[in-house]
């Protein structure tokens, strides 16, 4: 049953991390023309850091913002993001092109972020 609840929770996040990776690729996208790759990833990943915390908070898992779970979420993000860069230089150095690298990125680390995140807001 505690599974069946999940659920829709789980597609409210999928909702706030399509807008948060999409605000993310966008700027990476733009930025990637004017600056170093992991200096433009790093920056579309820090804006969407900050509307994804309220979404997450206030739209994905209905609870009210604080500076706990500003520092367990961005302690969570800090995480994700050793993930992001790590998996982004790889998949560079493994020959993927530079507009194409975040896409296998996401995939592999959004689920990790699912996980990380919900422990933050739902922890008593």
């Amino acid at each position: 049953m505690e599974k069946l609840k999940q659920i829709p929770e789980f597609m409210r996040f999928l909702v706030v991390g399509v807008i948060a990776t999409a605000m993310h690729y966008g700027l990476y996208a733009i930025l990637r023309w004017f600056m170093y790759v992991n200096m433009a990833y790093t920056i579309g990943y820090l804006v969407s850091f900050v509307a994804n915390f309220y979404l997450s908070a206030y739209f994905t898992f209905r609870r009210k913002p604080s500076w706990g779970k500003a520092m367990g979420f961005g302690g969570a993000h800090l995480c994700n993001y050793l993930l992001h860069i790590l998996l982004l230089n790889l998949f560079l150095y493994i020959g993927v092109p530079e507009a194409w690298a975040p896409i296998p990125v996401f995939g592999i680390a959004i689920p990790v972020n699912f996980l990380l995140v919900r422990f933050v807001f739902k922890k008593q």
